[in-house]
This record gives C-alpha cells, structure tokens and sequence, in this order.
C-alpha cells in the first residue's frame, strides 16, 4: 500500500512538473519553448526576406517566360508540402532535434550558395532545393514544439502562427533593402539568419534530444508513413485544412488583380497598405483569438472565423477600391485567418501520438497544396466576373465549418 502511494504521490508530481499553465506569458516562461518560438521568427524573417524576390531575381538572370519562372519559385511550396510527409515520418525515426539542425543547415548552404552563383543552370536547381529545407525543417521544428509546450500547451501553435505574421511583415522590408544593394547581399541576410537558428538548436541540441520522443516500431514499419493518413480524425482535420488554405490563397494571389483593376497604377501601393494592415493585425488578433478559443466550442469558433473570411469577400467586392472599405475587408480577413489558420496545428497536437507527431504534423503540410490550387480556382472564376468571384468565394469560406464542427475532433472524442 505504502508503494502505491507513494507511487501515486510521484504520478502526481510528475503531473504538476510537466503540465504546461495556460497563456502566452506562462508559456514562453519555458525556456525551450522560447528558444523554439524564437528560431521559428528568426526563420520566418529569412524565409520571407528571400521568397518574394526570387521571380525578380530570376527574371533579371535568365530570359525564361514568366509562367516558367512561377513554376520555380512555386516549386519550393510544392516539394515542400509533398515531401514534408516523408521528412515527418524521417524527423520520428531519426529524431527532430538531428532534422531541425540538418533543415538550417541546409537552408544556410543553398542561401550562401544562391549568394554566389548567378549561372541559371545551377540557380534553378538551387531554388528547387530549398523545398528539401522547408521539408525538413517544418515537421521537426512544429514537433519539438508540441513536445515543449506538453498536453494543454496548443497555445504555442498560435505563437508559431504569429511569428509567421511578423516574419511576413518584417522579411520583404529587410529583403528590399538587401537586394537594393545586391542579389548576394539578399541571399546573404537569409543565410546569416539560417545559421543564427543553427547555432541556438545545436547549442542545445541536449535539451531538445531529451525532449524528443521516437518510435522503435516505427523503425521497423514498412509503411509508417501512411499511419497518420489512416487516421480518420487526421484525414478530416488534413481536408479542413487544404479548403482553408485554398481560401487563404486568393489575399496574395486575386485580390492584387482585382486592384489593378479597380486602381490601375495606384494598386501597388494600395496593396502594399492592405497588406501591412494585415499584417499587424495576424499577429495581435492572437489574443483575442485565444480568449475566444477559452470560451467558445471550436464549431463556434469555426462559424466566427469562416464568417470573417465571407465578410471579406463581400467588403472587397463592394470597394470599387476605396481604402476604408479596403480595410474593413481586412479586418474580417484577419478575425478568419487568425482563428482558421492555427486550428489544424492545434487539433493535431492534440490527437497525434508523441511518438509520431513528426509524421502528423508533415503529412499536414499538404494543406499548402491550397495554395497551388487556390490561385487557379480563383483565376478562373474572376475571370468570369467580379462578383461570380467574390460570391463564389464567400460560400467556399464555409467549406471548412462542416468538418470543423464533426464531434470526432472535439477535445476527448476518440477516432
């Protein structure tokens, strides 16, 4: 009797030093989450100070058509979101910590390599190859994340979701001032950053292999990579997911068409304003999203935030490019994106297993396939007229809310 007590007094107190309180404040206390949350912003910045030049820079080298210089630079979303279910299920048995430092490492050799070189036959495959980064580095970096923050802890995936915002806000502005001196001091700025994220992950490579979680069995399986797909709550969350994306797709793909339309020449800067607006706003609608997430079911949160991407399209439409109408458009948008967007991040820390959330959180990132279809649907409909667009698109923003409400994904369901 005495061992069971005391055998229940140590499950107790294990209990109470690995549970994670809630709030942003309480959770970046830890310092592996904060180191974690920290490379994902420093990531963020190098990966967003690179990508929107690199068509620019393409077409500047080479004499390819533009449809081709797109296929390149979309590339780096396309192998990355295909092959991040085999870095997943690679991060499980290898370990993340070892995959996480592998994903900057090879980042920071293909930025200093893009730095150097400016022949097209080697740049172009260069390019392709920062996909196998983005493969890598996804998966381990979102399950050392998850195993940091521990059960309760989902709230680290609405951090992760606002260093995205301000690493989207902050990367094209030290970007622009990069490549307004050279294409080597560009690429140079994003290595710089890859390597700084190297450095603070090897440097306590310890304490992140102590933290990671791997499966023998998994070793062994021939088709491990399959499991999370065979998952039906995981399959329902992956379809929410992709019918997001491809709804978040249209703000930096359509919306830019449809100023130039409505603004000719003053849609450049028209966007550019839109944007930063935006931009801010991802990052600090977090909070509001997070008191709401503590007092509302996620099928209530699912209706607000399919509700603010619907709004959005209809604002837009109704414009004829006016600014204020611009921005309350923009204001919908972000009450959708900052609710929708975390939500397949914080369903799958939930419901995979410790063992394989490297597998789960790859296979996840084929959602981003909406953002190869995203922009084509859309083309296609704004080509059949303005508001054939915008209708259409506020009833896709609802498509996501019935699978978001199934009560297989609601917190204690079983698959």
């Amino acid at each position: 009797m005495g061992a069971d007590a005391g055998r229940d007094g140590a499950g107790r107190l294990m209990a109470e030093t690995t549970q994670v309180p809630a709030g942003f404040r309480n959770l970046i206390a830890d310092r592996t989450v904060r180191l974690l949350v920290i490379c994902s912003l420093i990531n963020s910045v190098g990966f967003f100070s690179m990508m929107p030049f690199l068509a620019l820079y393409l077409a500047d080298i080479t004499s390819l058509p533009l449809a081709v210089i797109g296929a390149f630079t979309g590339s780096i979303a396309l192998v990355g979101a295909v092959g991040a279910l085999a870095g997943g299920v690679i991060t499980d048995r290898a370990g993340a910590g070892s995959l996480l430092r592998v994903g900057f490492a090879l980042y920071s050799l293909l930025s200093a390599a893009l730095a150097v070189v400016t022949v097209p036959v080697v740049v172009l495959p260069l390019i392709v190859c920062l996909g196998g980064a983005l493969m890598l580095v996804g998966p381990s970096l979102k399950k050392l994340m998850s195993l940091a923050a521990g059960e309760g802890g989902g709230l680290v995936f609405r951090m992760r979701f606002m260093t995205l915002s301000v690493g989207a806000a902050l990367g094209p502005l030290l970007g622009a001032a990069a490549y307004g001196i050279s294409h080597r001091a560009l690429f140079g700025v994003s290595a710089a950053l890859f390597a700084l994220c190297l450095v603070l992950v090897h440097a306590r490579r310890g304490t992140l292999g102590a933290l990671d979680v791997r499966s023998e069995a998994a070793r062994r399986e021939r088709w491990a990579w399959t499991r999370s797909l065979r998952d039906g709550r995981f399959r329902r969350v992956l379809i929410s997911a992709v019918l997001i994306t491809l709804v978040f797709a249209q703000f930096e793909s359509m919306i830019p068409l449809y100023l130039k339309g409505e603004a000719g020449e003053g849609a450049p800067t028209l966007f550019a304003v839109v944007f930063a607006v935006h931009a801010v706003l991802g990052f600090v609608y977090q909070w509001p999203a997070e008191w709401l997430a503590r007092r509302t079911s996620m099928p209530v949160q699912a209706a607000w935030g399919c509700t603010g991407f619907a709004v959005s399209f209809a604002c837009w439409g109704a414009s004829e490019g006016r600014l204020w109408v611009l921005l309350v458009g923009v204001l919908a948008w972000t009450v959708g994106e900052a609710i929708l967007m975390p939500m397949a991040d914080l369903i799958t820390h939930r419901i995979a297993p410790d063992v394989e959330k490297g597998a789960f959180f790859g296979a996840l990132e084929i959602r981003y396939l909406g953002f190869f279809a995203g922009p084509i649907l859309g083309g296609a409909l704004l080509g059949s007229g303005t508001w054939v667009y915008f209708g259409v698109m506020a009833a896709v923003s609802f498509a996501s809310w019935p699978v978001l409400r199934s009560r297989s994904l609601l917190p204690g369901a079983q698959c």
